[in-house]
């Protein structure tokens, strides 16, 4: 299954609501939350985040770039996120976390930094419902797809496939219509795009070019 996934943070922040409904074709939109402590940025809250809720009937992947998430997964639930993916790298207990979203009644998942490897967190990859490699550094939007992250992918496609998982596996950063096949070709179920989609002049139509290119590289897969 393709699913692409749009990522706010290159939208019209001015014109959010109407931005979100330029791609009512979207299989999820994809909110990135930054607290200026994980990564050196900051972006939306929770109340940004109620108000695209309040535009989109969509499914709400919020991508969680913040120290301590446990302690805010309730605050995104209530604000409408649909499931919380956080970093490892910000966490103690990611198969604890996980769980913690599960009894919130959200789906989970984790993220892994580029030069995080995966191998430690194969096992407990069951738990979740997506595991999201980063193919850029957290933190900016419009950065450069980096394809040595890959190989991290192709391990979680070969494992999942081994165990039987159903847990999909997401990509996040430089995803555009030059780059998305091969990440299609590693085994990428799912594709947070930012300017490649609301950069175009008819987001809709962006968002159905990435999913043609990546059902063509999956073998027509949809």
């Amino acid at each position: 299954m393709i699913y692409i996934a749009p990522s706010i943070l290159a939208a019209d922040y001015a014109n959010l609501g109407n931005d979100v409904r330029k791609v009512p074709n979207a299989d999820l939109i994809h909110v990135d939350i930054m607290d200026g402590h994980f990564v050196p940025n900051l972006s939306f809250g929770p109340d940004v985040t109620k108000a695209v809720d309040g535009v989109t009937d969509q499914f709400l992947d919020m991508h969680l770039m913040i120290e301590d998430p446990e302690r805010w997964f309730p605050t995104y639930v209530q604000a409408g996120g649909d499931r919380m993916i956080f970093h490892v790298e910000a966490t103690r207990d990611h198969v604890a976390a996980g769980r913690q979203c599960r009894e919130l009644g959200v789906q989970s998942g984790f993220a892994v930094k580029p030069g995080t490897p995966i191998e430690p967190y194969l096992d407990s990859v069951g738990e979740f419902d997506q595991v999201m490699v980063m193919s850029v550094e957290p933190g900016f939007g419009g950065q450069k797809f980096m394809p040595e992250v890959l190989g991290k992918v192709m391990a979680l496609r070969d494992h999942i496939k081994a165990e039987g998982l159903d847990t999909i596996i997401g990509i996040d950063g430089g995803i555009a219509n030059a780059t998305i096949a091969q990440a299609a070709e590693a085994g990428v179920d799912a594709f947070v795009a930012g300017s490649a989609v609301f950069g175009a002049d008819n987001p809709a139509e962006a968002v159905e070019r990435l999913r043609e290119l990546a059902q063509e590289a999956r073998g027509g897969a949809n």
